[in-house]
């Protein structure tokens, strides 16, 4: 069994041709789990895999990161094969964000009779969740107000920190295994995003060296972070994971 991480963007919300920052976690080649739904990234998975994605993690409910659910919704809505069987894992202080921010549209279909929701299945998460035999964890980071942003971490194999300021002491729990961390970095920090300068600070460097930097504003951008000497994601790239740890992976047949 192999795990990929496929990158689908990697800009923030004003470099849309970067693409939308979001990310397939792969298994066997094939989609396990996107990361956040953008505009520009549901574009992105559905020119590479010619199908809606399955199952999505929201990290939280900024419109770069969940713009694309619109247009989701009525691309699985009116198919009787993938209505109502689209995951949306996203944790449950974020439910009622999401409901105010892309969910509570008057008369959704004009001729009536749809609730957004009856185009997934929404399934609320705190410490983590099991999807495709797989148990992710998630955990909070910093970015805004508090408890409105989460990442996910793969353990043994990835963490996606989603939009962050530096969270050295959730990084020492669930990056603690060697896992590939694909970090939010700007080149001047703010009070919602990490710049490089914050992460340089707050991490040791055994931890620098396995940051993966994505969310910049631009290529120039990027290509002075890659100068700094760190590794940074393009749109498109895949990397290889190591396996997850066994104990967060059931075996063929198990119930999950």
């Amino acid at each position: 069994m192999s795990f990929a991480l496929h990158i689908l963007g990697v800009g923030n919300a004003s470099a849309v041709e970067l693409g939308s920052s979001s990310a397939v976690v792969e298994r066997d080649g094939a989609p396990l789990l996107m990361i956040d739904c953008g505009p520009e990234a549901l574009t992105g998975y559905l020119d590479h895999y010619g199908e809606p994605p399955g199952a999505i993690y929201l990290t939280h409910a900024h419109m770069d990161h969940v713009g694309g659910l619109e247009r989701l919704f009525y691309t699985v809505f009116f198919d009787a094969a993938r209505r109502g069987r689209v995951r949306l894992y996203a944790h449950a202080a974020l439910v009622p964000v999401l409901q105010a921010r892309v969910a509570d549209y008057p008369e959704l279909l004009a001729e009536g009779g749809a609730n957004f929701w009856d185009g997934f299945q929404l399934v609320p998460v705190s410490r983590g969740f099991w999807h495709e035999r797989v148990w992710f964890d998630v955990f909070p980071t910093r970015h805004h107000a508090p408890m409105t942003s989460f990442g996910l971490s793969l353990r043994g194999s990835m963490v996606w920190t989603g939009d962050t300021r530096p969270i050295p002491e959730m990084l020492a729990a669930h990056a603690a295994h060697g896992e590939l961390v694909a970090h939010d970095c700007i080149l001047e920090g703010n009070p919602s995003h990490s710049g490089v300068d914050d992460l340089e600070r707050e991490y040791p460097p055994e931890l620098l060296s396995r940051l993966l930097l994505y969310h910049y504003g631009s290529v120039a951008e990027a290509e002075t972070l890659a100068r700094r000497g760190h590794r940074v994601a393009s749109r498109w790239d895949r990397f290889a994971l190591a396996g997850p740890h066994a104990d967060v992976v059931l075996a063929t047949g198990s119930p999950a």
